[in-house]
Parts: C-alpha cells; sequence; structure tokens
C-alpha cells in the first residue's frame, strides 16, 4: 500500500511538472513580432568600435579628435552612427592648436540627412576666450553650416552666468547667440 502511495504521488508529481513545463513552453512561444523584430539585420549594427579615437584632417590639417566608448555604425534604411556612451570632441584651427570642446552623454549622427544631434548634458568649451555654454541638446545641420538648440541653456563668460532660452550659432562657433536672454548674474570672488 505504501509503494503504490509513493507510485501514485510520484505519477501525480511527474504530471504536473510536465504540464508546468508544456505550459512555460507555449507561453514563451508567441508570435510578438515587435519582440523578434530587435533580432532583424536591419535592427543590428553593421559595425561596433569600442573605445574610438578617431582623428579628422582636412588637407593636412587636424580638425577634430574625436573619442566615444562606443560607436555603432548602422546601414540601411537610415544609414546612421550612434555613440551610446557619449563623445569627447576636441576641435583645432587648422595648425594644431585646440580651438574648443564639447562634450556630450550622447549622440546620432544622420550620414544621408546630415544632421548631427548630442544631447545629455552638452557642455562647449571655446579655448580662445574661456566661454562655456551648458545645453540639453544640440543639432548640426551640417548643409547648412547651423548650429542650435530649442531649449533653455546656461552660458558662463568669467563671472558673468548668462540665461537663455534658445540657442543659434554658424558650424564654426564664430557667431554664436543666445535667443531671449532672461537674465545675467554676475559676481565677483574676494
Amino acid at each position: 500500500m505504501y509503494k503504490a502511495n509513493y507510485s501514485l504521488s510520484l505519477h501525480k508529481a511527474r504530471s504536473r511538472a510536465a504540464a508546468l513545463l508544456l505550459a512555460c513552453l507555449l507561453s514563451s512561444c508567441g508570435n510578438d513580432i515587435e519582440k523578434t523584430r530587435i533580432f532583424e539585420p536591419r535592427n543590428l549594427p553593421a559595425s561596433t568600435i569600442v573605445n574610438a579615437h578617431i582623428r579628422r584632417s582636412e588637407n593636412g590639417s587636424l580638425q577634430l579628435l574625436m573619442e566615444a566608448p562606443i560607436v555603432r555604425q548602422y546601414g540601411d534604411p537610415e544609414s546612421k552612427t550612434v555613440y551610446p556612451q557619449g563623445v569627447r570632441m576636441r576641435f583645432f584651427d587648422g595648425e594644431d592648436r585646440p580651438t574648443g570642446i564639447l562634450t556630450a552623454n550622447y549622440a546620432v549622427q544622420y550620414d544621408k540627412r546630415q544632421i548631427v544631434m548630442v544631447r545629455d548634458s552638452v557642455v562647449i568649451i571655446d579655448l580662445q576666450n574661456g566661454d562655456t555654454v551648458y545645453l540639453i541638446d544640440l543639432i548640426w545641420r551640417q548643409a547648412e553650416h547651423r548650429i542650435f538648440s530649442n531649449n533653455p541653456l546656461r552660458s558662463k563668460n568669467g563671472p558673468r552666468i548668462t540665461l537663455g532660452d534658445r540657442f543659434e550659432s554658424d558650424d564654426a562657433f564664430k557667431q554664436p547667440h543666445i535667443i531671449h536672454q532672461r537674465g545675467t548674474l554676475e559676481w565677483k570672488e574676494e
């Protein structure tokens, strides 16, 4: 009698385990297209670079040094390069003298549209005059040679801090403008 009860409870346990396994298998097999699209080749990067150091020069003169922890390049349908962990760019005057620094926690470059967008703690430092601009995001329309942000910003020039609603500049940062300045603070350390 003891043996029969044992085999009956063992049989029930095996049946329950099989039913549970079957339920798990059936629930994991689904036709959720959104979940499977992430693995389609067009959604995966064509290449990934870790600890990238990129130099750009023009006619043999250094223009830009860029560093990024991760760079992901995607092909069609929209060719783009993504910097998911941010970028640090150092700009040069063509004679190996640094002129500025830009840092951001995220960046994406759309090749066909000729647009670069940086966001999340964007900081621009003009090394020639010491000005620093703090932005939420920044968009560079390469074809128009225009850089802008439609979000609030803060600019620091020596002991002076200026707050504004928008930012515009040419892509060489020779004519930066703070649109709708909301105030200027000035302090002197003693």
